[in-house]
């Protein structure tokens, strides 16, 4: 019974792995998009005199963006940073129930996360908010509504790692 659970259960985690993996993909190409933006910038400043309010704003909307989808990429390749003093020394078991309590953490505060700030983008587009600056770009609700769809990713992603280590606390070799 518990192998089909864990089977089920690993199921699910390729999913919402999968789905985090190909959306960190695309998002990576952001950082080209990036520096081909302010290599734009600086040389049309100096070599041409020219720059624009909207193209410098668009560089930090770009790395918010980027930033924001990249944190459930980075914990999809492992990229997160552990304190493995104490996690290191104990047992498979252990090591699994932290694990386990951690990503139901993850994926609670982000929902939360998710949650509160559509508001904050509703409130953004009920006003039409804007760059405060001349000539800034417009529709700043279209960033501020990629917070709550980046938490919702990485509440996938927490759902992938919760899955995976509820499956490996069932696995026979970790229960005895």
């Amino acid at each position: 019974m518990s192998d089909k659970v864990s089977a089920r259960l690993a199921s699910v985690a390729d999913i919402a792995s999968g789905i985090v993996r190909i959306i960190g993909q695309v998002t990576a190409w952001s950082g080209l998009v990036l520096v081909l933006l302010v290599a734009f910038n600086v040389l049309g400043r100096y070599l041409f005199n020219f720059g624009t309010v909207a193209l410098q704003e668009l560089e930090w909307h770009v790395l918010a963006v980027a930033a924001l989808f990249g944190m459930s990429y980075c914990l999809n390749q492992g990229g997160e940073v552990r304190v493995d003093i104490y996690y290191g020394r104990m047992s498979a078991r252990a090591q699994g129930a932290v694990d386990l309590f951690s990503s139901i953490a993850l994926l609670v505060v982000s929902l939360i996360i998710a949650w509160l700030s559509i508001g904050f983008v509703e409130q953004s587009y009920s006003i039409g908010e804007g760059s405060a600056d001349p000539g800034g770009l417009t529709h700043r609700y279209i960033l501020k509504a990629c917070i709550p769809a980046a938490f919702v990713l990485l509440a996938v992603q927490a759902l992938a790692m919760t899955c995976e280590a509820a499956a490996r606390l069932l696995s026979p070799e970790i229960r005895s």
